[in-house]
């Protein structure tokens, strides 16, 4: 799927001029807070080899990532804690750190392209498009914000917990990142909800 302006040219016609694209990082991952980010881009603007966050090598991450603050017209970058993702759900944490990251935008938008297929809860017009981080160029570029700003929070969390090897597995649960846990328990920047098979292991 080739990045477009499709989703774009229907809202400009309804007077829409200020489109962001949102994305979030850390979903999936057992620590750390889940991150969000919004762009508005320059009206036709697309840096060079702009995609899918997840299609992309982390030098190409960082680069596209200084591209991107440089020259969009607005971006927001923000985050829902490990706290809060506890006190309601990562989903819900996820759309919380969204509405934050809109919030941010100087100039504001007007109308929002969310990636997914859940839209809520905005105050601002919205939709949600599947996939949109393939599809949508500020959609990708809020991805590469989102992907590249909590990477570097997950360097930050290996400094402080060493022994859990955040840095390399940026807080998934593979093996080694289960086995620490095992060895060493869990700390505060790991998510209650998500390591629950320590407390059912403990109870075998």
């Amino acid at each position: 799927m080739m990045l477009d302006n499709n989703y774009l040219l229907p809202l400009r016609a309804q007077g829409y001029a200020a489109i962001c694209g949102v994305d979030e990082a850390g979903r999936g991952p057992l620590c750390g807070p889940v991150v969000a980010a919004a762009v508005i881009l320059p009206d036709g603007w697309c840096p060079d080899g702009l995609n899918d966050s997840k299609k992309l090598s982390e030098k190409k991450r960082e680069m596209l990532f200084d591209e991107i603050i440089s020259g969009a017209v607005a971006y927001g970058i923000a985050e829902a804690s490990v706290a809060e993702i506890d006190a309601m759900n990562i989903l819900e944490a996820s759309l919380l750190a969204m509405r934050r990251a809109i919030e941010q935008l100087s100039p504001a938008a007007d109308y929002a392209l969310i990636d997914g297929n859940i839209c809520r809860g905005f105050s601002l017009p919205a939709q949600a498009v599947i996939g949109g981080d393939a599809k949508v160029a500020e959609i990708a570029a809020a991805s590469i914000l989102a992907k590249v700003t909590r990477d570097r929070m997950c360097i930050d969390l290996d400094a402080a917990y060493p022994e859990y090897g955040i840095a390399k597995h940026k807080g998934y649960g593979t093996k080694a990142h289960m086995e620490a846990l095992r060895k060493y328990g869990p700390t505060p920047i790991h998510r209650r909800q998500f390591i629950r098979f320590l407390d059912r292991e403990a109870q075998t």
